[in-house]
């Protein structure tokens, strides 16, 4: 990996900057992973660029009313319940 822009020495540097301790085994791991990486970067660089953007459209679903539950319905299970509501637990 003699044209690799990432080296050893780099790697290093970097670990130092971050003020982490790393064994030649771990320099030479950190590396080839750098490269692997920086490679991902260059096939991004290969994608063609979009003209244009595609005009956006609403995707959602119109609303449509249907059926629900009543008040009561919805709290009959509740543990705890204030003017018609759910009660739970005072927050402070």
């Amino acid at each position: 990996m003699s044209d690799s822009p990432v080296d050893a020495d780099e790697v290093r540097h970097v670990a130092s900057l971050a003020r982490v301790a790393l064994d030649d085994e771990e320099v030479e791991t950190f590396t080839a992973q750098f490269q692997d990486i920086l490679e991902h970067f260059d096939a991004l660089d290969e994608v063609p660029a979009v003209e244009a953007e595609p005009d956006l459209v609403n995707v959602m679903r119109a609303d449509e009313i249907e059926a629900s539950l009543s008040q009561d319905e919805a709290l009959r299970n509740a543990d705890e319940t204030e003017d018609g509501r759910f009660k739970g637990p005072r927050v402070s």
